[in-house]
């Protein structure tokens, strides 16, 4: 089954993979503010400014959307030596991405889009940028470390092109031609009408606007407009796979064997920043790590609708799109398991880093009732996310007796999932979740009963304890005498 065999991939192979990223490295600066009023000097909004946020951008989303998904990442390209630059190398670092193929030049500054967010909207982008193919001696440079990178094994290569100078018409034919001297894939996610100097390259990701310039005509984003225009680009430049980013129409490959028509799984739709690049990331992790495409096309468009669901440039999680495709698995009615303490933990960090609340609570959940569901949506109108923790059958038992749990463990888990309240299930067979609390931080930990905050187990890794009354009238306890009941009085 498709999903199963990328939720594998993500789980176990993925972070094996060693692919580079070569291109034009930017720097996004995101300045948030609240707007109230009108300027008295112009007629503009003025924006009180609350928070800074720098994030990679352009060929550096690339590798940190790679280097998100835990794959051995290394970055190529040029930068100023300037301010903006240290800021690069640390968020890089920070991201876990090898930048030694980031040339330090004192010809040119790095390039920095500065963008303006009012509320949720974005008010004023400025760009600051020196354009120009590379210099000779950094040309030759950038070769000599994907050159000595090849030598020592990598899995694919993605060429980032935003028209901004590393991806001159040489160095992208030297590349691909390089590349498969050591059968190694190469992705190339476009820029221009021109496509010459992408040439036998495996991967194209252009979008729908891309995939016409490069056609020399307007096509509506219908399905036989889209692969005709394809067909016809993989023909003249010998590309062996395109796939066209399509917005609500999601993405369609194209290549000699297959057409596949993957739909957008975006219900809403904030911010398209980045999204280009999430694709490009994903189809390339997955061709390097040998999934069949129609694997690759759907990781990447699951992916894809996690990115345009958020605002600003945003890299997917390895344990965010897991947990996507488990839930999409569960839906579908294929196998399903719950998160693992790791990938809870990272999970909960990037929820967290992203600004967003997670709750956790904790039980048995044997035989889910209406008094489980009523607690359990109460948990999640305190924040974002909720998590939940499961008793494991062995810790059931050790609390309820021989004869409990009734229902499994991993059955428990899928009910729980199912629920539109719950966002992650986590098993834990200690005595109490305190551990598990340590391991996934989460700002709110809430228990149910008659609690007092200071009693609730783990309370000291989280940002505060809530307590909510359970809903009278409902117990398994209570289900499983009334059965008993039924069956004495053999009305069962």
């Amino acid at each position: 089954m498709a999903g199963m065999a990328v939720t594998a991939f993500l789980a176990e192979k993925i972070q094996n993979l060693k692919i580079a990223v070569i291109g034009d490295v930017m720097l996004d600066r995101y300045f948030h503010g609240e707007v109230k009023r009108i300027s008295p000097e112009a007629p503009v909004p003025v924006t009180k400014i609350t928070k800074i946020k720098s994030v990679l951008g352009g060929a550096a989303n690339v590798a940190a959307n790679l280097a998100h998904l835990d794959c051995q990442v290394f970055m190529g390209g040029v930068a100023g030596d300037d301010e903006n630059r240290l800021l690069l190398e640390k968020l890089m670092e920070e991201a876990g991405i090898d930048y030694s193929g980031l040339i330090k030049s004192d010809k040119r500054k790095t390039i920095t889009k500065l963008r303006v967010v009012g509320g949720q909207q974005q008010m004023l982008r400025l760009d600051f940028e020196e354009t120009g193919d590379l210099y000779p001696d950094e040309n030759v440079s950038l070769k000599n470390w994907l050159a000595n990178l090849l030598d020592n094994g990598l899995n694919g290569i993605i060429v980032s092109d935003y028209a901004k100078g590393v991806c001159s018409d040489e160095f992208c034919q030297w590349v691909i031609k390089t590349a498969h001297a050591y059968n190694v894939p190469v992705l190339i996610d476009p820029k221009g009408s021109d496509w010459t100097k992408y040439t036998g390259c495996d991967f194209i990701t252009p979008n729908l606007k891309e995939m016409c310039e490069a056609a020399g005509c307007q096509k509506d984003n219908e399905d036989d407009a889209v692969v005709e225009m394809a067909l016809a680009a993989k023909d003249k430049f010998n590309i062996k796979n395109v796939v066209v980013t399509r917005s609500e129409r999601g993405m369609s490959l194209v290549n000699n064997e297959e057409v596949l028509h993957a739909p957008a799984t975006a219900i809403e739709v904030f911010d398209v920043s980045g999204a280009g690049d999430t694709v490009a990331a994903m189809l390339l992790a997955g061709a390097a790590g040998k999934l069949p495409l129609s694997d690759a096309i759907f990781m990447a468009n699951r992916a894809a609708g996690i990115v345009v669901a958020r605002v600003g440039t945003y890299p997917v999680h390895r344990d965010e799109l897991l947990k996507d495709l488990l839930n999409e698995e569960r839906k579908q009615g294929k196998g399903y398991r719950p998160l693992n303490w790791e990938e809870i933990a990272s999970l909960s960090a990037t929820w967290k880093a992203a600004g967003e609340t997670v709750v956790f609570t904790n039980g048995c959940f044997d035989i889910l009732h209406v008094g489980h569901v009523t607690y359990l949506e109460k948990a999640k109108n305190l924040g974002k996310h909720l998590i939940v923790g499961l008793n494991t059958d062995a810790s059931v038992q050790r609390l309820k007796g021989e004869t409990r749990p009734l229902v499994s463990e991993l059955a428990r888990a899928r009910v729980l999932a199912a629920l539109e309240c719950v966002d992650a299930v986590v098993l834990f067979g200690e005595d109490t979740p305190t551990q598990l609390i340590e391991k996934i931080r989460p700002d709110i930990l809430v228990k149910g009963g008659d609690y007092k905050p200071e009693q609730v187990a783990g309370r000291e890794y989280a940002g505060e304890v809530q307590i909510i009354d359970f809903e009278d009238g409902y117990s398994t306890t209570g289900v499983v005498e009334k059965i008993v009941k039924m069956v004495k009085e053999g009305k069962l």
